[in-house]
């Protein structure tokens, strides 16, 4: 596949990486590693097609690259996401994610920093190929007394300027949660507002979940109530993450000293923990999630999580308004690109009917 350097340049410059390719910082450092990582992954690309046919290719990768074409070719057909090159070919890393994601907030403060880019607009977080610049950045940004938080992602889409790659990172989970990632990806270029993370993640997400429940239906019925299980208790630790959040947010807008704020923050979060262990009790011996306490908890992890999943219940009743006919929800959804922010998410929270 022939690609235009300067092409590439120009749009590294415009677009984001992280679960976006984020570009367009200050410094040229910044730019070079986004310029370096993202065309020596596009240099990496090789078609699926192709490595089917290689004799000397593993049986696991064979049927997971096999169940990847279904998936994409399911996108496109019955949940009328673009139908294009992305998906199509496939990069073996030698990593465990992509890129790793950076996200600040202040220590007594639920607002993420934000990092403003052409095009993309502004966005809480950051991406880096390298996940000791990752790391040298949020420490950099401890010093300024922030709380941070660095992030591996499975993948990144570029909005539909390249044809994106499967990623072998992708795969570490599962078919049912590759068919999500695809379908997740896939809906961003469907639609994004510039300045609305978390109208977008959001977004995304719900296409997502709802994608991967009319795949089984159609595929695979005996795995529906597995997935709804893990859906289930997804939720649950939303909650739990939700609620968190929102106790902080009552703390550190009181008239308590820091102090005071601080020794509240920290018995919120042991209550977090607390919650999780009695949580974990009716999950049948589920850990999923143990990983994620295993890590300190402080505003940035929490703001990183909100920012996907806050208005996903809100584009899941736009859904089920629009019968579950996504055509529909997508026509809808698009209308609210000419709104502001503040007005996009308080239509998006009241409107109970599909204006498609």
């Amino acid at each position: 596949m022939k690609i235009n350097p300067y092409k590439i340049l120009l749009i590294l410059a415009l677009t984001s990486v992280g679960l976006y390719l984020f570009s367009g910082c200050s410094t040229m450092g910044y730019y070079a590693q986004s310029v370096q990582g993202h065309l020596s992954l596009m240099g990496q690309r090789k078609p699926i097609e192709d490595l089917l046919k290689h004799k000397d290719l593993k049986e696991g990768r064979r049927t997971q690259l096999k169940n990847a074409i279904a998936i994409r070719q399911y996108a496109s057909e019955h949940l009328f996401l673009p139908d294009n090159g992305s998906y199509s070919s496939f990069v073996e890393l030698e990593k465990p994610f992509v890129v790793w994601n950076v996200v600040a907030a202040p220590e007594l403060s639920m607002e993420p920093h934000e990092w403003c880019f052409p095009v993309v607009g502004c966005v809480s977080y950051r991406g880096y190929y390298s996940e000791e610049n990752a790391k040298r950045f949020a420490a950099d940004l401890k010093k300024d007394g922030l709380d941070t938080y660095v992030g591996g992602s499975a993948a990144y889409s570029t909005l539909g300027w390249f044809d994106d790659p499967i990623l072998s990172s992708m795969m570490n989970r599962g078919d049912i949660l590759l068919a999500e990632l695809i379908f997740h990806e896939l809906s961003h270029q469907v639609l994004y507002f510039k300045n609305d993370a978390e109208f977008n993640e959001a977004f995304a997400d719900s296409v997502g979940e709802f994608g991967v429940y009319q795949w089984l239906a159609d595929t695979q019925p005996k795995a529906l109530p597995r997935y709804e299980t893990w859906l289930k208790r997804k939720d649950q630790f939303l909650h739990l993450v939700h609620e968190t959040s929102d106790q902080l947010r009552t703390v550190y807008s009181s008239n308590l000293t820091d102090a005071d704020k601080r020794s509240q923050k920290a018995q919120i979060i042991q209550t977090m923990h607390d919650k999780y262990t009695s949580l974990k009790t009716t999950w049948g011996g589920f850990k999923g999630y143990d990983k994620w306490f295993d890590t300190p908890i402080n505003n940035a992890r929490l703001a990183a999580i909100a920012v996907y999943r806050d208005r996903v219940p809100d584009f899941k009743r736009w859904i089920t308004a629009c019968d579950g006919d996504l055509k529909r929800y997508y026509s809808a959804v698009k209308k609210l690109e000419k709104m502001d922010k503040d007005e996009r998410h308080r239509h998006l929270s009241i409107v109970t009917e599909c204006n498609s």
